[in-house]
Formats: structure tokens, sequence, C-alpha cells
């Protein structure tokens, strides 16, 4: 028991989160990512990298300029109303500027939504959708029952009945049901490393292009206002391309001390043109065609352009191509199949002629089994 009239210490009231430290200690030392959304890795991946931008635009631009075969239960057509919607899908859009947008939001989102206009049948028009304004809407069964287009706080639903208004072309995905994955998202490491190293470059020009130096005091410690006007006149005559070279002075008793690259800081480069090289690879574009140097998979350019079409144009033409197809008919209650026209696309030239040569030299073959094996009509027809 106290004494009456004794006084007790008690410790001062401390208000702190008990959580600060953990947090604190937490954040020591871990890399900080970009957000992983539609919309921010658009702005980072393709508006805001070179690499990026330039992968995307030339597999769109070789896409969407591919020709197409259109043919329906008879065989191959020249002729037909399909054609003819594709050659001017709406009326601000041609036929290049509309497939180009089709497949870079396909690229860009892993997602393409295209609206069909007009009263039944077949669209009169077709409107290619921006793939992160879309949403789908799925059902008790897991199926699409609806896809909302929001965009400044308005949203209209399109109501999937027996035909769908929007035909939704996706990648692969294998951990979602209804969105696809885009080779911008399997590239987001890379394009922050990317980023991050070009932002290093130019943080280094802005320094007159070479590591910052150390200045030593030689006497006693300066005074507030000598630091300042010191900080001052460091960052107004002696940084910047424009003050490169420029001689300083110094006076009380400092001295410069030149710090110069360590061997971790030339790696920079190399780890810029690494990153670039994981970007054109998760777009399936050859290295060597965006200009990236250290790249010698290919033997040449032309051996290059041939594999970017083999191996990524043509397969992305062939998707697309055959859900537009499935789609229109429905529309249209006729049979229509879609695809690239091989024989018309010029870096395929040299393998197509071989082929043309081995199945013409074919004796045991009649002329009509030797179309049919190039995807021609018989001569019949």
């Amino acid at each position: 028991m106290f004494g009456i009239g004794r006084k007790i210490n008690v410790a001062p009231e401390a208000k702190a989160s008990a959580t600060g430290r953990v947090a604190a200690m937490g954040l020591a030392g871990r890399a900080v990512w970009s957000p992983r959304d539609v919309t921010s890795m658009t702005r980072l991946g393709f508006t805001g990298n070179p690499v990026g931008f330039r992968a995307v635009k030339l597999i769109a631009e070789a896409a969407a300029a591919v020709p197409l075969a259109i043919a329906d239960r008879d065989g191959r057509v020249e002729v037909h109303p399909v054609a003819e919607l594709l050659a001017r899908p709406n009326a601000a859009q041609g036929r290049s500027e509309w497939l180009e947008a089709l497949f870079g939001q396909l690229l860009l989102t892993g997602n393409a939504f295209v609206e069909a206009v007009g009263p039944g049948g077949l669209p009169v028009e077709m409107h290619v959708l921006r793939s992160d304004r879309v949403s789908v809407v799925p059902g008790t069964d897991g199926w699409p029952v609806a896809y909302d287009y929001a965009v400044g706080g308005r949203k209209h639903r399109f109501h999937v009945g027996e035909i769908s208004p929007i035909c939704h072309v996706r990648s692969f995905h294998p951990q979602d049901d209804h969105y696809g994955l885009s080779p911008m998202q399997a590239a987001a490491t890379a394009v922050d490393v990317h980023n991050a190293a070009s932002r290093w470059s130019k943080g280094l020009l802005d320094n007159a292009a070479r590591p910052s130096g150390a200045i030593v005091n030689m006497g006693e410690g300066l005074t507030p206002d000598q630091f300042e006007r010191l900080s001052a006149e460091m960052e107004a005559y002696h940084q910047g391309a424009r003050n490169a070279g420029r001689p300083m002075l110094l006076d009380g008793g400092l001295d410069w001390k030149p710090m110069g690259f360590s061997p971790s800081d030339m790696e920079f480069q190399k780890t810029k043109e690494a990153a670039a090289r994981e970007i054109a690879m998760s777009f399936g574009v050859p290295p060597m065609m965006l200009g990236i140097p250290g790249d010698a998979t290919y033997a040449n350019y032309v051996e290059a352009n041939r594999a970017f079409y083999r191996l990524t144009v043509l397969p992305l033409v062939g998707k697309v191509c055959e859900a537009l197809a499935h789609w229109l008919s429905q529309h249209s209650g006729e049979a229509v199949t879609l695809g690239p026209d091989r024989d018309r696309v010029p870096a395929l030239q040299a393998e197509r002629d071989a082929e043309w040569n081995r199945i013409a030299g074919a004796d045991f073959l009649t002329a009509d089994e030797k179309r049919r094996m190039l995807g021609l009509p018989p001569l019949d027809a």
C-alpha cells in the first residue's frame, strides 16, 4: 500500500502503431513493381515503352495486311457478303485500320470485343470495342449472359440471346474462365526493368553523363547558409548536359573527390537489352526485327521475318478469323470459313513455291487431288 499524499511516477502515454516496426522492417529491400491492371500496363508497356510499342505495332500491322480467303459450303469464293463487310466494316474504318485495332486490343489486353450493328442477319457494321471498358456478366452456369460497356459513368448492357451481339476473342488464360492473358502482362516485369533502366540513363545524362562525386570539407563544418549556397551552385552550374565539363571552383577548404563507375553500374545497358529481349520474346517477335543487339538466333533478317510470320502472325490471324467466321455464320445462317491466304503472303513465298512444286511433281495424284491439297476448288467447280 502507498502512503497518503505520496506521489506516484507514471510513464507518459506513447501513441504509436503496434505494427509500425513490422511494416517498416518488411519494406526494406523489396522491389516496387507497377500495377498489373490493363490500363496501367497499356500506359507503361505500350505508350511509354518503345520495345512494347514496336512489338505490338509490328504484329498488328502485319496481321492486318495478311490476305484472307473466304469459303462457303461449295468451296473457296472470291465474291461474298462477308468479304464486302470486311472490306469496309464501318463508316469510319477500312479493312486494315479495323483489323489493326482488333489485333492490337487482343495483344495489349488478351481480349478483343467486336460489336455487330444491324436489324438482323449479317451485320451492317462491325465495331471494335475498347477491352478495358467491357466486362463479362456470367450466368449461373458460367457462360456469359451479357456484356457491359462502361465509359464516363454510363453503362450499356449487351444481352446474349441465341445469337450474341458481341464476338469475344480471347487468348488462353489458365486461371481465368472469362478473360484472356495478354503478352503484355507476361512481360510486365521486363517492362518495369526496361523503363527503370531508361530513367537511370536519363538521370545520368541530367548529371552531365558522369556519376556523382563527393565534396570533402578539409576544414571546419559548413554553416547552414554555406551549405544551401553550395547546393544551389552545384545544381545551377554543374548539373545537366549543358554544364558538362564545366570547371568547378571551390573555396573554404573544400575538395572534390570524383567517383568512377563501378562494374555493377556499367551493367545497366546489358540489363536493359536483356529486358528488351524478354519483351520481344513474350510477343513472339524476333529481337533482330526490333533492332535489339546481341541476338544471333537467326542467320539473317529474311529467315527471322519468315519465322515471325509462321510462328506469330499466321497463328494469330487464324485464331481471330476462326472466331469471326463462326460468329458471322450464326448471324447470316450460312456456314462460312475465313482464314489467311498463305499463297499471297510475301514472307512465305519461298515455302509455298516449294510446296507447289512438290505437289505438282506427284504423278500418283489427280489434278483435283492436287488442287484440294493446295486449298483450291476442283476444276468442275
